[in-house]
């Protein structure tokens, strides 16, 4: 039998598809998201529905969005489901998702995400931080390790910084390869991430952070003061109360903050 088929669907690789089969994972994945009726859930890639069903059961209606158009064709179709659901066939990579907010009604979103996407995903997600409520993701679990690493460790990069200046990251359930069809080569994590009310520090430029996350983590190996030596002097930075010896690993997330203010002020001036 081939194990690329799962209920009459034959998963595509440019999709990244593996889907999702394990009864007593998707239930704790659905008690984590936690759905209530009311409430503005989006789920992104639904694929053959095993979250979209039970969390259906549980609710009156959701948005789903799904680039595969024999997928959402399925959805738009299914005797159950189709009542609950709009169906948007989009790829949410490109998708604005601003275009699904109602007023008092926060985005709840939530997906097994194909994993060749996640991490650009991620980034274009937290880009309406402001109007979500939360966001629940089965990705790889490598991906759940660096979104949560702190300075120091060697997981430690960009996605952790860009994601935590943005929300609190909050590791929820392990996940192994036989939960899916067909099984990936890599060990799975769902994650909970709560965008701040406030942040705790906030960027005057955001593609500045992610600039200076780029050029540090772009070169690991060596110290602040020669990844940055191209728009800051180590004096500069000891100005900040930042150590020019440090690498870039070992800078806090307020610390990529103040770095990013300090050039923006720059360019300012």
């Amino acid at each position: 039998m081939n194990s690329k088929v799962h209920m009459g669907h034959t998963a595509r690789k440019r999709f990244g598809q593996n889907f999702l089969h394990d009864r007593y994972v998707i239930g704790q994945i659905v008690d984590a998201i936690y759905p209530q009726s009311g409430e503005n859930l989006v789920e992104i890639g639904p694929g053959l529905a095993a979250l979209t069903e039970p969390v259906c059961e549980r609710i009156d209606h959701m948005t789903v969005v799904e680039l595969d158009r024999d997928l959402a064709a399925r959805l738009r179709e299914h005797p159950v489901l189709s009542k609950k659901l709009t169906v948007i066939e989009a790829d949410a990579m490109r998708f604005d998702f601003s275009t699904l907010m109602q007023p008092g009604r926060p985005l709840r979103i939530f997906g097994n995400l194909p994993y060749n996407i996640s991490t650009p995903l991620i980034f274009h997600l937290c880009e309406y931080a402001e109007q979500v409520q939360d966001m629940h993701f089965m990705l790889q679990k490598e991906v759940v390790l660096r979104l949560a690493a702190g300075p120091g460790s060697k997981a430690y990069g960009r996605l952790s910084v860009m994601t935590q200046y943005y929300c609190q990251v909050i590791p929820v359930l392990e996940v192994g390869p036989g939960a899916f069809k067909p099984a990936p080569k890599v060990d799975s994590a769902v994650v909970r991430l709560m965008p701040h009310k406030q942040k705790p520090f906030v960027a005057k430029d955001v593609r500045l952070l992610s600039r200076v996350c780029t050029e540090g983590f772009g070169q690991r190996r060596k110290t602040i003061r020669n990844c940055f030596s191209n728009f800051i002097t180590a004096e500069q930075l000891a100005g900040l109360g930042i150590d020019g010896n440090l690498r870039p690993e070992n800078l806090s997330v307020e610390q990529f903050v103040m770095i990013a203010n300090w050039l923006a002020d720059q360019q300012a001036a």
